[in-house]
């Protein structure tokens, strides 16, 4: 039998670039698939491609739509045993915390982290009563900021947050969440605007020249797509709360943050630190 026999998967942003190669794969491994994306002609046609799929049209960031892509999975499937998010809408060109308007650092946040909890909070209390699911939400390397931008690297950082924490709450009924942060090259990450963008990071110092390297010379998204399947999978039935790294031919893991002490007093027997203290003792090592 195939690795996904059986199982029913929602694959949202499934109608191009990574999403469709994730759900192209999840069908090939035996899944059916409902396929979820905002323009219903992408939708039509990513159906038509993928045997044994359906498609809804709308936008995941909206709750009814949401509601209505998982409500349709579990009525054509009877479950849903995975969700995949790969929806997303990059920057506007040029956008920093000096140019970016409100309306478009919302647009941002909503296309993310919006996606990303109305599909969750959509699916979870029904992996939760199956006591089984998976889900794999995407991230971004631009969480670190190196890629400068707002919305997008608040929005993804956000989805790594909320992940982490729909991973230890839904822990105890069974089902599991991980982060996928993919390197690929797509429709968001090609063309000469792109490139004089990630060439532009380069210049100001924001972009290592091995990362704009890589950034300018992606693997097509179906090398990403074989980790979000893994994750998927009874292979990773023990794996939950982590953010991997899916980039042409390089797997890898963002390693938990933990605190590193710089400087400790009791202060049930110590007053507060002061400035030249915190300056000396902290800060110092910080610098060095």
């Amino acid at each position: 039998m195939s690795e996904l026999s059986g199982r029913a998967a929602v694959v949202v942003g499934g109608t191009r670039g990574i999403g469709r190669a994730v759900a192209a794969l999840l069908a090939d491994l035996g899944a059916a698939v409902v396929v979820n994306g905002r323009d219903p002609d992408a939708v039509d046609d990513a159906v038509r491609s993928i045997p044994g799929a359906i498609g809804l049209a709308g936008s995941p960031a909206d709750p009814v739509t949401a509601d209505a892509v998982i409500n349709e999975c579990v009525r054509e499937f009877g479950r849903i045993d995975i969700l995949v998010n790969c929806a997303g809408t990059a920057e506007p060109a040029g956008s920093s915390i000096l140019t970016v308007t409100p309306a478009q650092f919302q647009e941002l946040m909503d296309a993310h982290l919006g996606t990303v909890f109305q599909t969750c909070r959509a699916a979870a209390p029904v992996m939760a009563r199956q006591r089984s699911g998976a889900i794999v939400n995407t991230g971004s390397f631009a969480f670190l900021g190196d890629y400068g931008g707002t919305g997008y690297p608040a929005g993804k950082g956000a989805v790594n947050g909320l992940t982490l924490a729909i991973a230890a709450e839904l822990a105890e009924h069974g089902v599991r969440a991980n982060v996928v942060c993919p390197g690929a090259k797509t429709r968001l990450s090609s063309g000469p605007d792109y490139e004089a963008h990630i060439t532009a990071l380069n210049r100001r110092g924001l972009l290592d020249d091995v990362s704009m390297a890589g950034a300018l010379d992606a693997a097509p998204p179906e090398y990403a797509a074989p980790t979000y399947a893994y994750l998927v999978s009874d292979h990773a039935a023990h794996v939950t709360g982590e953010i991997f790294i899916a980039a042409g031919g390089f797997v890898g893991r963002f390693g938990r943050p933990t605190p590193e002490i710089l400087a400790y007093r009791d202060h049930h027997d110590a007053p507060p630190w002061t400035v030249a203290e915190i300056s000396e003792k902290v800060f110092e090592r910080v610098r060095s």
